[in-house]
């Protein structure tokens, strides 16, 4: 009588690993059904073939959730070069022939997902009528080795060896507040000594996003030169861009904005720059993913029209193109 186990061919094996892959990544059994659209009996008993095939318990269960046994984590290492190592070869040899399909997932803060991105997703998914987008509109940073996602749009510096960041563009951002507010300023601001300007600003209404300035804002001037830290006492704060944006248009304070959240409000008027010839430091905008061997030439060709489209979208700008918001 054949063993089961024993006759599995070399892709059954791999799809063995996949399974164990997806379970260390998800966390749990069912999460991983539901990611690979299976069942959680199914992905247990995937599981117990692969233990049974390598003859060693790789995952201990308990009330707090899954454990790897050091088998477990041994088999991880390996697991995760093997499986990169085929996806890599089966798509090398296919990809000049084959269409891109499967799915791919990104997260992407929520301002930039809603509104900025979603012209360069529609021609991504146009050019490769048979791959499917998962979209995930949140502003924190993966956990990639627990969560089902292979790339993550990023504001804001990452300082994170094991991760690999594909810088795209800048975010120019800009001094703003309502008419009303700015007629209030001293109106020799523009022309004060750098100290005396940092005092002056920082006794005006500030209104803070949390995620980027909260207590100090810094500030250069338009085109280069020596960096201002403003101190604040911010009347308003928020870890939302369309909050600080409609407090802006309020009246509740001074903002420093990204330029492209804020230019239709400059042309209407209901806006106005604020000392216009500075500008906040501009925020990094890239692309993160694991530094896996391996990417999938979804996740490549994606990258790659990420860095061709990105830089020329309204209100942002190519790295190093200097400092005039355009």
């Amino acid at each position: 009588m054949n063993d089961p186990i024993r006759d599995l061919g070399g892709q059954d094996r791999i799809s063995l690993l996949q399974t164990f892959l997806q379970v260390v990544e998800a966390g749990s059994f069912s999460a991983a059904a539901q990611q690979l659209g299976t069942t959680q009996p199914t992905v247990s008993r995937r599981l117990q073939m692969l233990e049974a095939l390598l003859g060693a318990r790789l995952v201990e269960r308990s009330t707090r959730g899954l454990r790897l046994t050091e088998e477990g984590r041994r088999c991880l290492a390996q697991a995760r070069s093997l499986i990169d190592g085929w996806n890599s070869l089966s798509e090398d040899m296919g990809e000049n022939n084959q269409p891109l399909s499967g799915r791919l997932r990104v997260r992407v803060p929520h301002a930039f997902g809603q509104y900025q991105l979603m012209e360069v997703l529609a021609r991504f998914m146009k050019d490769h009528p048979q791959l499917s987008v998962e979209w995930m509109l949140q502003d924190e940073l993966p956990d990639f080795s627990r969560e089902a996602v292979d790339c993550s749009v990023v504001v804001g510096q990452v300082e994170r060896p094991e991760l690999i960041m594909v810088p795209l563009a800048e975010v120019p951002r800009v001094l703003v507040a309502a008419p009303e507010v700015a007629a209030r300023l001293p109106a020799d601001l523009q022309h004060l000594a750098p100290q005396d300007l940092a005092d002056a600003l920082s006794q005006q209404p500030w209104l803070a996003l949390s995620t980027f300035y909260r207590d100090e804002i810094r500030i250069r001037p338009q085109g280069g030169g020596e960096v201002l830290t403003v101190p604040l006492n911010f009347r308003f704060g928020t870890d939302s861009l369309f909050a600080l944006v409609e407090a802006a248009r309020l009246g509740l304070g001074v903002a420093a904005v990204s330029h492209w959240a804020v230019m239709d409000d400059l042309a209407a008027g209901r806006l106005v720059r604020v000392l216009p010839h500075w500008c906040a430091m501009p925020l990094p905008f890239s692309l993160v993913f694991p530094s896996r061997r391996h990417q999938p030439a979804r996740l490549r060709a994606f990258t790659a029209l990420m860095r061709e489209v990105v830089p020329a979208i309204p209100g942002m700008r190519a790295v190093g193109a200097g400092e005039r918001p355009r």
